[in-house]
């Protein structure tokens, strides 16, 4: 018997969930763990199912959004684990849900992802690139896009935004002696973590695309990104995870590594340490997101996690997202950069009065050398992709 034969027929037949986990499996001729493992999923939604039956739950229940969103996304309340409902402040009703592992309900997805990284992961030659004098590593910076995340912007446009900003400072460092392109990825590159509609933490999210389409559009993005740069010398990706999409992005990373893995010309740090460090010549560079440390200690977190790399360096510096905004510090020789976002805001924060004067994305100089010789920037309202004034 199937997974979900066994959990239909404990749903049928009240009686066998009386049974014992052994009874059934010799039974049904099936492993033990698996009777478990239904049993659970039965009980968990019948839970859910009494709680939208109570009183707590009837505005919940007249208003359907929840069974709505169950519908939306191809689940069954079988396929819930736990749900959370709540009212904000306004009296609106809100809700969270957890999910079994629901990969078996997304073939098209998976179908999708295989059929794309079979295409992509065949062995590519690696290029002849120009070779350089003064060699230089070209950081171009774009943390916290929120791909997914509602704004005043229709999703093709915040595309344009990401790939005219890479190619807008690639096109401004023109006269540099690029030897690789540093390509920081993630960072809040997904607006939540999916299928929750909320951060890592739960804080609810506004998507304007299903979970499944957020996800495949962010890779094919990056991946278009990463692709145009490989033409023009070799492109380190790092991927650092945020507190909007600490799984989804290792993920993403994971699908971005499968892609890449025969590509000479791409590395991608997909590993599984938080704070990711990068060596060009005498500099050394700590990624994070910038949400849980304390930035004044990252200096002697830095020399305690990468002690060879911190003796070796005599540049070092933290580039964090985060914020969406520039700022700046430097503790005991070591700075730590908060980088702005070419992000739009989203409701929430235009409420809350968070409004940057500008959106803009960085890349900075690191020359192998002499160590950071600065910064070019791209202004999103230089693209005319928002209309112009007269």
């Amino acid at each position: 018997m199937t997974r979900d034969e066994i959990i239909e027929k404990l749903q049928t037949k009240k009686s066998y969930q009386k049974k014992g986990v052994d009874w059934l499996a010799e039974h049904w001729d099936v492993d033990p763990a698996l009777i478990q493992e239904c049993k659970k999923i039965v009980l968990s939604a019948e839970c859910i199912q009494d709680r939208m039956n109570n009183d707590n739950g009837n505005e919940l229940k007249s208003s359907t959004k929840y069974l709505d969103h169950l519908k939306e996304n191809g689940l069954t309340q079988a396929d819930v684990k736990s749900v959370k409902f709540w009212q904000n402040m306004m009296g609106e009703q809100r809700f969270s849900i957890v999910t079994h592992n629901s990969w078996h309900e997304m073939p098209n997805l998976k179908e999708d992802l295989l059929d794309y990284i079979k295409t992509r992961s065949v062995k590519v030659p690696k290029v002849t690139y120009k070779k350089t004098k003064d060699p230089i590593c070209y950081e171009i910076s774009l943390p916290d896009i929120h791909y997914g995340k509602i704004t005043d912007e229709p999703m093709e446009t915040i595309e344009k935004h990401y790939i005219q900003a890479i190619m807008d400072l690639h096109k401004k460092a023109d006269g540099l002696e690029i030897d690789r392109f540093l390509l920081p990825v993630g960072n809040d590159g997904l607006n939540s973590e999916g299928m929750s509609r909320a951060t890592t933490k739960g804080t609810p999210q506004q998507d304007n695309m299903r979970w499944r389409e957020s996800f495949r559009g962010y890779w094919h993005l990056v991946s278009k990104a990463i692709d145009y740069l490989a033409q023009f010398a070799p492109v380190d990706v790092v991927v650092v995870q945020g507190n909007h999409d600490f799984e989804r992005m290792f993920y993403a990373g994971e699908v971005l590594d499968a892609i890449y893995k025969n590509n000479k010309n791409v590395t991608v740090d997909n590993s599984l340490d938080a704070r990711k460090y990068y060596e060009y010549g005498i500099n050394m560079i700590m990624f994070t997101h910038g949400d849980k440390e304390k930035t004044q200690e990252l200096p002697l977190l830095i020399a305690t996690e990468q002690p060879a790399m911190w003796s070796r360096a005599k540049v070092r510096e933290v580039h964090c997202g985060h914020r969406h905004k520039e700022m700046l510090n430097e503790y005991m020789g070591t700075k730590v950069r908060f980088i702005p976002s070419i992000c739009g805001n989203d409701l929430w924060h235009k409420t809350q009065g968070y409004v940057g004067t500008l959106r803009c994305g960085q890349a900075y100089i690191w020359n192998k050398n002499r160590g950071l010789e600065g910064y070019l920037q791209t202004n999103v309202m230089n693209y005319g992709l928002e209309g112009t004034k007269n």
